[in-house]
């Protein structure tokens, strides 16, 4: 077993065993990245592949954004949601096309999860909402990653979470010394995200030990337990685990504003379920 976890954490570790990112969106990462580049040139940049441009206006316009007017344009996108925003979506366009047909129950529950946690930050006024839910969107990138590497092997997995009534982190880390929130960590650094995405990827089952952007990962750690509560999508696991005291304590929490935050979520869980079906 020890030579079989070496064997898959190595391959899992290495950058070239990560999802294959086209050529067109590795130079839209880097654009953004660079100061000296303008938004109207990486409005253009984007617009210039009209599959990945069209998936990205559908996501920016999807229910987790909430947005009042319709954006009908990358440049419009990018004003309204911030250039971080544009490039976790950008990203999110091309890792979950992967998994749309394979792991249904993972994107809606990864859209259910972005869905919540723009509800819990306009609700808690915290700044930059579009961010926090595209950090709740990536969350559980690297479930995608182990599930797209290890395909064969993720089905036992799941088979262990089943039969040991364990959590899929618990069976990750039996499996491969290392977890989804660890991968997902690794890959955010490979492609170059924003410590305001990377660390609610990392943290998000640990709110303790998230520390520059406590905040945010709280907001996620707490979106994703309502969204596995719903019932909405399926996340691989078989049970919800209670919100964290930290998570209680960074937000201010208590049962009536816990009981209003559900109640606009799983009202709003109901648009996003069209929308997921009709990608």
């Amino acid at each position: 077993m020890k030579e079989k976890q070496t064997q898959f954490l190595e391959m899992i570790k290495d950058i070239r065993s990560l999802p294959t990112i086209p050529g067109i969106v590795i130079k839209i990462l880097s654009s953004i990245d660079d100061e000296r580049t303008s938004f109207k040139e990486i409005s253009s940049l984007i617009a210039s592949d009209q599959t990945l441009s069209a998936r990205v206006l559908r996501l920016a316009n999807s229910p987790f954004y909430s947005v009042k007017n319709k954006i009908s344009s990358i440049s419009q996108a990018m004003l309204m949601l911030g250039s971080n925003a544009v490039k976790g979506l950008v990203l999110s366009t091309v890792v979950f096309k992967m998994m749309e047909k394979s792991a249904m129950g993972l994107w809606e529950h990864s859209l259910g999860t972005a869905t919540a946690a723009h509800i819990i930050a306009k609700a808690l006024k915290v700044a930059k909402a579009e961010e926090i839910s595209t950090a709740a969107l990536l969350h559980d990138i690297g479930k995608v990653i182990i599930r797209t590497k290890l395909k064969d092997e993720y089905e036992e997995l799941l088979l262990q979470v089943e039969e040991k009534g364990i959590s899929i982190k618990e069976a990750e880390m039996a499996w491969l010394d290392t977890d989804h929130t660890e991968i997902g960590e690794w890959a955010g650094r490979t492609w170059n995200l924003p410590e305001e995405l990377i660390e609610p990827i990392a943290c998000h089952h640990d709110v303790e030990r998230s520390k520059a952007h406590q905040e945010r990962t709280a907001i996620v750690h707490l979106a994703d337990i309502l969204v596995m509560a719903s019932g909405f999508g399926f996340s691989g696991d078989r049970f919800v685990p209670p919100i964290q005291e930290a998570a209680y304590k960074v937000l201010d929490l208590n049962d009536p504003i816990l009981e209003a935050l559900i109640e606009e979520i799983e009202s709003k869980l109901i648009e996003v379920k069209d929308f997921s079906q009709t990608q």
